[in-house]
């Protein structure tokens, strides 16, 4: 008998049975929240101490906020109005004090007569709404508000009902539904707490001095004390890591229990060859990274690995090696791009890697050489069918393409290796598709340059082994970053320019990156619209980025006439993206003005200078991706973040982190802290709402680690959670359809 069903009931529980229509719908429309389970855990994110009243002097500016405060004056206005009824308009001014500062709160037209009798001086109450400046002070415009003293009886008693106990739970609100309305809802549904289903095994949680889930749920929304508070947030992460762990644990089993070729090289193949013509030695890092890659093809089940290394550790080096090990067990290899650039690119650079050994069935090839063919989608049809012929016969032992790579019609002789570049600009649909592809599963390796701290790594990649490559090769110059304040030095600008012209002049090259590409009407209005929402975090009308095509002519106009400058664009013809890139690595181009199409993958060692123009708009992680293109070859390399952010601004501290730092892992913590973390977890990818809210991945390592310890230990003894039903419910709550694919992806 299946108990799942039954066990589900209480907490599945639409909203809008319990709550209302209006409520349920304002809950799920801002919320994101659809059942009484939800609700139960949507947790307050802050309290207020009663008596302990909040500091108005710290309020930030348009945030929507929650303040407990008495009223100090309350002064009726009346001024003329020719849209009022008998001209006359009305406006209540109430000043609030917690003993620290002072407020202002503003009341118009019919929103008067309430507060009017109500806020008296005296009275206590709590006050939610968007913080704003008018005549150089604070004001809250129309707060809504809770009395915490009242005459009317009834209203007392729910009013103390609602805030029971010494804490005020204040919870993430919105504009629609303030904090204590959500706190009116919880106290509803409070009572279904006691359905709520563990699903950590008993000997588990009994093991770690946990609350049951109850217990918790009652004492994180209706807390006497700190230490309450303390308990259900220790229960509560502990839920989050282990239900995620638990799912990825079972990802990971699932896959143990596929069969695969094993693959291992031959001691005098093609890899042997490729080793011995290499003009360099291998660092430390990568022979340890081949060496567990290699471990893990010689086994019968497929390999899942992850390999994170800084931008030019040498990852697509270590990833050829596996795939000519492949080869040389008479298998083949295919290697996925996101980008029909990048593909070409990756394309070449093995091509040139590996030589004549790459010149199978030609004149010339060497003894165990083998073909390495590229299929892209916008290949002539004659190179595409004699590219798909190649892969059919098993006469190309490598392919390096794009999702075209997953259509239907490309088959594979033996598919023993699928290499996965960027992993996190591919969908589980391409990646499934291409898996499915071998006569058995094929061994994965997942590349990434993007740095992961180690607990995001356990937590987004956790049905992966990971391999990390921390050592830049020999021969690699530093780089050196430095912010340009064009706002308030602009002869910082006119000296990076400069500087681009004298590197030129030095027989090198330049890039230029630009957040838009420019001459398209919708991408100006979305441009617009992108930079009205920033404008708050520096000047009050802060202009669209910078674009492509505009700075490329002004450059090609003013600071950089004379020296030849080419663009490069999403929205280009991929035969012109090729022809420009190719130009540039041929040395035909001195500067390149392009987007972020060039953030992975492109490889001109001669270019040694970069300018990032508006590099405010870029991530912290996006950044140390586009720096790690220039520096590439002998001569040190030079990046330029230009910004018109002001000095006290969050996005100019960002850019100073970058600036003073070329450690990735370091920035990726960086970027991590100032993100919400659900962001980190996919979701901006998947859509889906963070399932963490209560786990940091940065702070509970710890907790993520043994989490993940106890869920491979329940796993393996229970593959099918039969012995845990609820832990079964958790799982399921949790992989809903958007959930499962984010789980897929990585």
């Amino acid at each position: 008998m299946d108990l799942v069903p039954a066990l589900r009931e209480p907490l599945q529980q639409p909203l809008k049975s319990v709550l209302g229509p209006a409520t349920a719908k304002v809950m799920a429309e801002h919320l994101g929240l659809h059942t009484v389970g939800d609700l139960l855990h949507h947790y307050p994110r802050r309290y207020e101490e009663r008596g302990q009243l909040t500091h108005l002097a710290d309020l930030p500016m348009d945030e929507h906020v929650t303040v407990v405060a008495q009223v100090a004056e309350a002064r009726l206005h009346s001024f003329a109005s020719p849209r009022a009824p008998r001209g006359k308009g009305q406006r209540l001014e109430v000043t609030i004090t917690d003993g620290s500062g002072r407020l202002q709160l503003v009341f118009f037209g019919n929103g008067v007569h309430k507060p009017h009798k109500e806020l008296l001086p005296g009275t206590r109450a709590l006050f939610a709404g968007k913080v704003s400046v008018f005549n150089r002070r604070l004001q809250l415009a129309h707060p809504a508000y809770e009395l915490l003293r009242s005459d009317d009886e009834d209203q007392a008693a729910e009013t103390v009902e609602s805030w029971a106990g010494a804490l005020i739970p204040l919870y993430p609100a919105t504009a629609k539904l303030e904090s204590w309305k959500i706190a009116k809802a919880v106290q509803t549904v409070l009572p279904s707490a006691q359905e709520a289903v563990d699903p950590l095994p008993g000997a588990l949680r009994e093991g770690r001095g946990l609350v049951p889930l109850p217990e918790a749920l009652l004492k994180i929304h209706r807390p006497h004390t700190k230490a309450d508070i303390a308990d259900a947030r220790a229960r509560l992460k502990w839920d989050e890591a282990f239900v995620l762990q638990v799912a990825l644990a079972r990802r990971r089993h699932a896959d143990a229990q596929l069969p695969a070729v094993a693959r291992e090289p031959r001691p005098d193949g093609l890899l042997a060859a490729f080793d011995a013509r290499l003009p360099f030695t291998l660092t430390e890092g990568q022979r340890k990274v081949s060496r567990e890659i290699f471990a893990d093809l010689a086994t019968e089940h497929p390999m899942h690995r992850l390999l994170q290394g800084e931008v030019g550790s040498g990852k697509t080096l270590v990833a050829l090696r596996a795939m000519l090990a492949v080869v040389d067990a008479g298998g083949q290899a295919a290697m996925l791009a996101p980008t029909e650039v990048l593909a070409q690119q990756h394309h070449r650079s093995v091509v040139e890697m590996m030589g004549e050994l790459a010149e199978g069935g030609m004149l010339g090839g060497a003894e165990h050489a083998t073909k390495v063919v590229l299929l892209t989608g916008s290949m002539g049809a004659a190179a595409r069918r004699r590219a798909l012929l190649d892969l059919a016969t098993g006469e190309a032992g490598i392919v390096i393409g794009t999702h075209a790579l997953i259509e239907d019609k490309v088959q594979f002789h033996d598919l023993g290796l699928v290499v996965v570049d960027e992993q996190h600009r591919f969908g589980v649909e391409q990646r499934d598709a291409l898996r499915g592809k071998g006569k058995q599963p094929p061994h994965l390796l997942v590349m990434t340059a993007t740095p992961i701290p180690r607990t995001v790594a356990m937590t987004v990649f956790g049905d992966l082994e990971t391999s990390v490559l921390d050592q830049l090769p020999a021969g690699r110059s530093p780089i050196a970053s430095h912010v340009v304040p064009a706002a308030d030095k602009p002869h910082f600008l006119a000296r990076a320019w400069e500087r681009v012209r004298e590197e030129v002049g030095n027989g090198h090259q330049a890039y230029v990156v630009c957040p838009r590409i420019g001459d398209d009407a919708d991408e100006a209005a979305d441009a617009k619209k992108a930079a009205k929402k920033e404008a708050s975090e520096g000047e009050a009308d802060k202009r669209p980025p910078l674009a492509v095509l505009d700075v490329a002519e002004q450059l090609a106009r003013g600071p950089l006439k004379g020296l030849r400058v080419e663009v490069l664009h999403g929205r280009m013809q991929p035969d012109d993206k090729d022809a420009v890139m190719r130009r540039f690595a041929a040395g035909e181009a001195d500067v390149l003005v392009a987007t972020t199409v060039i953030e992975v993958g492109v490889n001109v060692p001669n270019a040694t200078v970069m300018v990032v123009m508006d590099a405010d708009r870029f991530g912290v992680s996006q950044l140390h991706q586009l720096r790690g293109r220039v520096g590439r070859g002998s001569a040190p390399g030079l990046c330029l973040l230009v910004t018109e952010m002001p000095a006290a601004s969050a996005a100019r501290q960002r850019l100073d982190a970058v600036a003073a730092t070329l450690d990735g892992f370091e920035l990726s913590r960086i970027d991590l802290e100032q993100r919400r973390e659900g962001d980190v977890l996919g979701q901006a990818q998947s859509g889906a709402r963070s399932s963490l809210r209560v786990l940091a991945v940065i702070e509970d390592e710890e907790v993520i680690a043994e989490a993940r310890r106890e869920a491979a230990a329940v796993v393996a003894a229970d593959p099918d959670l039969e012995h845990l039903p609820g832990l079964r419910t958790a799982l399921d709550a949790l992989l809903d359809e958007e959930r499962e694919q984010y789980l897929e992806k990585g």
